[in-house]
């Protein structure tokens, strides 16, 4: 009885050792990198936010209007002060001159 005892006293010690030495080496990591998200997605993750990966202009009544770039194709997306949406593509054929 007692020699299971000390087995499962000894298992409890290392895997308490072990959970602390795997939390300090992921705190020992820096934070300030910034995450690479998938292609396809349509934000960057930047300081653990979520941040639009087009160039997105706001204006102070509220509107804003954002330009994307897929390949050879820009998305416009627009919104007024009043809450309109207009989204827009344009795709430019590639010349193979």
């Amino acid at each position: 009885m007692k020699l299971n005892a000390r087995r499962a006293l000894l298992i409890g010690g290392s895997a308490c050792i072990a959970a602390a030495a795997f939390t300090t080496v992921a705190q020992a990591q820096p934070k300030s990198q910034v995450q690479q998200t998938p292609k396809g997605w349509s934000y960057d993750i930047q300081d653990g936010k979520r941040v639009p990966k087009g160039n997105r202009v706001t204006n102070p009544d509220g509107s804003w209007r954002e330009e994307l770039k897929q390949g050879n194709c820009v998305t416009v997306k627009e919104r007024s002060a009043t809450g309109e949406y207009k989204e827009s593509r344009q795709c430019n054929p590639i010349n193979p001159t």
